[in-house]
């Protein structure tokens, strides 16, 4: 039986590994009941790293080329077995490939609201998302720290650490940047390149390299959207006085157009006016201008009237009519 074990035994000389799927960071080569060839060859590729482990301790790491296991290259794994000069047996170890490609559109985002005291807004809750890639570039500190002896170790199962500790990050980088909401989201490209400074000692303690990271969008919650955007409305409106005043010459043109003619459109005015008016009493400060408005609203009215009366009677032309009213509608604006 220890004859037929003896014979069955097989001796790898050749020893290299194809990527034949995304996504997979650690492969180890399956050496279970094999023993490596004395002077056997390691092939190592672009966008690959080896890592030759014996006995459970780390012996050496092999960037890219083509590799002869012989007592040349293995001077570490020679001091760890004792062996002599010769090196002649077969030895068994185990081959690490760890693909050090870069992973690409991985993405990253609050699953539910978070909670910042904003200094604009006080407590808010917000969401973000966005993109990152890394690469793996310490063979020896992702094995100590993640990987270990594992067969296989692919970037789907290091997804949710990457994935929540950059959502931690983010959260304590709101707190400690003092920075509003507004100016983060619309600095977004800083926010990234100031979050991915933040983050690159996280990764580097895990052998990674965090090559970049995108923050597509930062956001409030629809019901605070709401408050938001009513906010910006009224930033936007700004002089309340100029902002009646607008809307009441604007509708002029327009009801002349309907039945009843410019009687209508006085109609409206007069609630147009009225609303501006309430406006003005609820603002001290804009009531002055808010009754000026008033009166040359009242004053432009009557000459209208006039006009239209002259020109329904033949006595102005219909042009003479719009120049007129063209002129009178610029001392509403």
């Amino acid at each position: 039986m220890a004859l037929m074990d003896f014979l069955k035994k097989q001796f790898i000389d050749v020893i290299h590994w194809t990527e034949e799927q995304n996504g997979v960071l650690v492969h180890r080569y399956p050496t279970q009941d094999f023993e490596i060839q004395n002077g056997a060859k390691l092939t190592v590729r672009e966008s690959q790293m080896a890592l030759l482990v014996d006995e459970g301790q780390l012996a050496d790491v092999f960037t890219p080329g083509l590799y002869t296991l012989d007592t040349e290259t293995l001077p570490i794994l020679t001091n760890l077995k004792n062996w002599d000069k010769f090196f002649a047996s077969p030895f068994k170890s185990e081959v690490y490939f760890f693909s050090t490609r870069q992973q690409l559109d991985r993405k990253w985002g609050t699953p539910n609201p978070i909670t910042i005291r904003d200094k604009e807004f006080g407590i808010v809750r917000l969401r973000a998302f966005g993109i990152y890639s890394y690469h793996l570039a310490d063979p020896k500190k992702f094995y100590l720290t993640v990987s270990g002896s594992r067969d296989e170790f692919t970037c789907e199962e290091m997804e949710g650490q990457l994935r929540n500790t950059l959502v931690g990050s983010m959260t304590d980088f709101f707190a400690e940047s003092g920075v509003s909401f507004i100016d983060m989201a619309a600095n977004q490209e800083e926010f990234g390149a100031a979050l991915k400074q933040k983050l690159l000692p996280v990764f580097d303690s895990y052998g990674l390299v965090l090559d970049s990271l995108v923050v597509q969008n930062v956001s409030l919650p629809e019901e605070l959207q709401k408050v938001l955007d009513a906010r910006i409305s009224m930033g936007v409106l700004g002089d309340m006085d100029r902002y009646t005043r607008y809307q009441v010459a604007s509708s002029i043109p327009l009801a002349a157009q309907n039945e009843g003619g410019l009687a209508g459109a006085g109609a409206g005015l007069g609630i147009g006016i009225g609303m501006g008016q309430a406006i003005s009493e609820s603002l001290p400060e804009m009531t002055k201008g808010a009754a000026t408005a008033k009166e040359s609203t009242e004053e432009v009215m009557g000459t209208l009237e006039r006009l239209h009366g002259l020109m329904t009677k033949g006595i102005l032309t219909s042009d003479e009519y719009e120049a007129k009213k063209a002129d009178l509608l610029k001392k509403l604006v």
